[in-house]
């Protein structure tokens, strides 16, 4: 008898402890492999191009029913680049994140996407000159405000779901770090002599652009996801010029799920 009371028992307080969420979250893990086309000033005045790698985790979380979602994403990327006349290289790493809100529109019975706001990206990376014998490197920090929107489409061919979403930002202002101007690391983190290394950025000052092109489609149980990232990025500040371009095969797969709160 007392077997018989138990098992409902803990049947139902098992389905009363789970609580199925309604935030939805979708993670695309990819790797990108191209070009990338290389100036900074302070270093060399000349333009480096090479190979560029890149890690992207990039994640969409939105509750089922609401008009605003977030997104997170992180890149990590290495970069080996060599002088047109051959004589000299340069080596940059770059790990950069996003924070992004956005509201959301919703068409066609869910099929079409389109979602429009803002960003905030923290860029941590380097530059290094392996020719140079006197500020052979570059730190980069900086911090940017852009404006962000993407459309996703959903369809069907010969009987199976794909995906295909762009997704652009640019950005409007920010913060960045810089040497002057002839000036050197050793001025600044020696001798503690300040000259404008602070400097706030504007989209005059940083005329810049990212945009992702990608294809999700389904085989099996696992969803894959191609695609094209094209990043620009530019600055003058400081008399000093820099640029970095990436154009650059995007490859992975995505993961969709919704999270259960469980109730101790």
């Amino acid at each position: 008898m007392s077997v018989l009371i138990a098992l409902p028992f803990a049947a139902s307080a098992q389905e009363a402890d789970t609580i199925p969420s309604d935030k939805v979250i979708t993670n695309a893990q990819m790797l990108g492999v191209g070009s990338a086309g290389i100036l900074d000033t302070y270093l060399s005045p000349e333009k480096y191009s090479g190979t560029e790698v890149r890690y992207i985790s990039h994640t969409l979380r939105r509750r089922e029913g609401r008009r605003w979602s977030r997104m997170l994403v992180h890149q990590g990327s290495f970069a080996y680049a060599d002088s047109r006349s051959g004589d000299g290289n340069e080596i940059a790493g770059m790990y950069t994140f996003t924070y992004g809100v956005h509201y959301n529109w919703d068409f066609l019975g869910g099929r079409l996407n389109v979602m429009a706001g803002g960003q905030a990206d923290v860029d941590v990376g380097f530059l290094y000159n392996m020719r140079n014998s006197n500020n052979p490197a570059q730190a980069r920090l900086a911090l940017n405000i852009s404006p962000s929107a993407a459309v996703r489409y959903r369809f069907r061919l010969w009987n199976t779901p794909f995906s295909a979403r762009y997704e652009v930002n640019a950005p409007l202002f920010g913060v960045m770090f810089s040497p002057n101007y002839g000036q050197s690391y050793y001025e600044i983190f020696s001798r503690g002599d300040y000259d404008h290394n602070i400097v706030p950025t504007t989209i005059a000052s940083t005329p810049s652009l990212r945009q992702m092109l990608t294809l999700d489609f389904t085989l099996g149980r696992t969803t894959l996801r191609i695609g094209y990232l094209g990043d620009f990025r530019q600055a003058k500040v400081n008399n000093l010029k820099y640029h970095s371009y990436s154009n650059m095969l995007l490859i992975g797969f995505v993961r969709s799920f919704k999270l259960t709160n469980i109730i101790p």
